[in-house]
């Protein structure tokens, strides 16, 4: 156990997430083989992350606008998300998911963007094997939650347009919780067993990541062996959460679509179509990146433009989430004036 646990006193030092690294114990319970192949096998202990290296003084304004977007990034969903809860007009299924998905992009960016920022800067890139694995298992899981929650989305707007009058129903707030807590349960699941595929595979040589965090092809690429199987077991799992959640939502707005179409008044298609069209905007940008990303074979990685498209569904995606899909929105507007009215009030 020296070899590649041996690093996990020091190595937790540049960990990201460093208050969750019991979860990478609970990784290993669940799945001894990662324990034989620590045991037998000299493993490398740590990562080199090449990031934006390639670059050169470049990274420094590359710093300033990460940093800026990252912030972005944090006030916008901390303000939808104190909306959402300080505002009992926002109280309903929409908002509530909305919410669940500002606060799990929330953890999503902060998995990786603070050790990218720290690396921008830094000579050392180094990241330790098991907060590279633990790095990896956050970011799937939050990023595979985000997925099914937009499928999710995409059915509780299909359930308010199409079936507006069972929509109490189907959509009570005892509903809403267990299918938000499926999806967080799901992704969880789906990403701890994308980790042990990749991880219980021996890395004993080349160390350097060409990525900016521990991301599944840049990682698998470094393994000493052959690495088919693990490969076409994780594509299987991308295909289920990649394109059963989207083909749910084409499925979903294929029927909203022809609902709206019924309505007789131009105000009220205008007013239907306008609650569908943000989600529809994040929808296709998430799964169009993640799905050039993640349903294609590791031999057809291209670092430079699959940076640039991670850079897209890491930063981008996480900022349209408040601008396009809530700031944008004319109820939540007015929550954010209400609120900021009853602040000023209490000050005077």
């Amino acid at each position: 156990m020296t070899t590649v646990l041996g690093s996990e006193v020091k190595g937790t030092k540049d960990c990201v997430p460093q208050i969750l690294i019991f979860t990478y114990l609970n990784i290993f319970y669940f799945f001894p083989s990662l324990q034989i192949l620590a045991e037998n096998v000299t493993m490398v202990t740590e990562f080199l992350l090449l990031g934006f290296s390639s670059l050169g003084e470049i990274q420094l304004a590359l710093f300033v606008v990460f940093l800026f977007l990252y912030l972005a990034i944090l006030s916008g969903n901390v303000t939808i998300i104190s909306v959402i809860h300080l505002d009992k007009s926002l109280h309903t299924p929409m908002y509530f998911f909305l919410g669940i998905l500002s606060t799990s992009e929330t953890f999503y960016t902060f998995v990786i963007l603070p050790k990218m920022l720290v690396n921008l800067l830094s000579v050392a890139r180094i990241i330790s094997f098991t907060c590279c694995a633990l790095q990896m298992f956050f970011f799937l899981g939050f990023a595979i939650t985000n997925c099914l929650l937009l499928g999710l989305m995409g059915y509780d707007r299909y359930a308010a347009i199409c079936h507006p009058l069972h929509y109490p129903i189907l959509m009570s707030w005892q509903v809403c919780g267990k299918l938000a807590a499926a999806c967080a349960i799901g992704g969880f699941l789906a990403s701890l067993t994308v980790v042990n595929l990749v991880f219980s595979l021996p890395f004993c040589g080349a160390n350097k990541v060409n990525h900016y965090f521990c991301d599944i092809s840049p990682v698998i690429r470094l393994a000493c062996t052959n690495t088919d199987v693990n490969e076409f077991l994780i594509f299987i799992c991308g295909v289920l959460v990649l394109v059963v959640p989207f083909l749910f939502i084409c499925v979903s707005y294929l029927c909203i679509l022809r609902t709206i179409l019924k309505i007789p008044s131009a105000e009220g298609r205008r007013k239907a179509f306008s609650t569908c069209a943000s989600h529809l905007t994040v929808v296709i940008v998430h799964y169009g990146c993640a799905s050039f990303i993640y349903l294609r074979p590791t031999a057809n990685y291209v670092s430079n433009k699959d940076r640039l498209v991670t850079v897209t569904y890491t930063i981008v995606t996480p900022l349209l989430n408040p601008v396009v899909y809530s700031l944008r929105n004319k109820d939540v507007q007015l929550a954010i004036r209400k609120v900021l009215g009853k602040k000023g009030s209490l000050k005077l």
